[in-house]
């Protein structure tokens, strides 16, 4: 690579990327704690349906993603789809915070690790995003897990005979005086296993991906040099977040569906991971594994396009002015 193309590859990326150091943080956690609320709010009735899927039995009538919406409007409407919101949203701003400094932070250490193995740019940016999405999830999980087993269990309340709560605080109550503090980080183990792999793929997927997409549109290649339009940015990281979820759900959905499973179960009837795995297997087969793929594809996708359409937005809007 000639020192020119690399001063034009790097010049493009300046352009369209905002790195750690530029951004306002004070104003990077403040408006971005509002900005996911909204998008978790928008998103979180597919979870709902997700978790849903997953737990449900062979004997259960509502085996696909309609039937469980159908079912959920029928009994509780529209307040049924938002179950266990109330805990989810006071978890998540706090575990987001704590994700997005350590993505940053150690997407930029990376960077400078990798920098000089002189890779292609988008091996570069595979590892340097990859390194940086495992650690910010497993960081994240700390936080994540307690409100996860607690929301989970909210969602499928009295379905498929599940226990009922009167809310997040009782069933916290109910899963420390059966287990102790650590029901409350019941699958802790198959969530980092989950959730580190599968951040690891979504940002190397989407880091990697954009710079495929830019080298193909011409930038950085000496090609096409101009400072490329706002909407034209936005498109490339949308299609990078597409890309990014869609290949997270297809290798991380068989981890995910056991999590869900041994998170929900009553302390009577816990099960270990490979006895899920067999249930599972004999009553479907190794589709069972699969279990809410469709609406997992459909929430990382979405959640995925959303989130970094709303994450690249939010550090355009706090970039400090030079």
């Amino acid at each position: 690579m000639t020192m020119d193309a690399s001063n034009s590859r790097v010049q493009t990326l300046g352009q369209t990327e905002i790195d750690w150091e530029k951004l306002d943080k004070t104003k990077f956690y403040i408006v971005g704690a509002g900005l996911f609320t909204g998008v978790t709010v928008a998103l979180y009735p597919v979870s709902v349906v997700k978790t849903r899927l997953q737990v449900a039995t062979k004997d259960t009538a509502e085996r696909n993603a309609f039937s469980v919406i159908r079912g959920i409007l029928r009994t509780d409407g529209i307040p049924g789809l938002y179950r266990g919101f109330g805990t989810v949203i006071t978890g998540a701003i706090p575990a987001r915070i704590l994700f997005l400094t350590a993505l940053e932070t150690t997407k930029a250490a990376a960077f400078k690790i990798v920098e000089p193995f002189k890779l292609s740019e988008p091996a570069q940016a595979a590892i340097a995003n990859g390194i940086a999405g495992m650690t910010a999830s497993m960081c994240a999980q700390a936080v994540f897990v307690p409100i996860d087993v607690v929301s989970q269990k909210l969602m499928v309340q009295g379905y498929s005979g599940h226990a009922k709560y009167s809310g997040g605080l009782d069933v916290a109550r109910k899963v420390i005086q059966s287990d102790g503090l650590r029901g409350l980080y019941r699958g802790f183990g198959l969530s980092v296993m989950t959730y580190s792999p599968s951040s690891a793929v979504w940002w190397a997927s989407y880091g990697s991906s954009q710079r495929v997409i830019w080298r193909f549109l011409g930038h950085g290649t000496g090609i096409d040099d101009a400072v490329p339009s706002q909407s034209k940015i936005v498109l490339v990281q949308a299609t990078g977040g597409l890309i990014a979820g869609a290949t997270a759900s297809c290798i991380t959905t068989p981890l995910d569906t056991i999590k869900t499973r041994l998170q929900v179960m009553g302390h009577d009837r816990r099960p270990s991971a490979t006895q899920v795995v067999k249930k599972l297997i004999s009553e479907d087969g190794w589709k069972g594994l699969y279990r809410g793929l469709g609406p997992r594809f459909f929430s990382m996708s979405a959640w995925g396009t959303s989130m970094i359409l709303a994450y690249e937005y939010l550090k355009r809007l706090c970039a400090k002015d030079e």
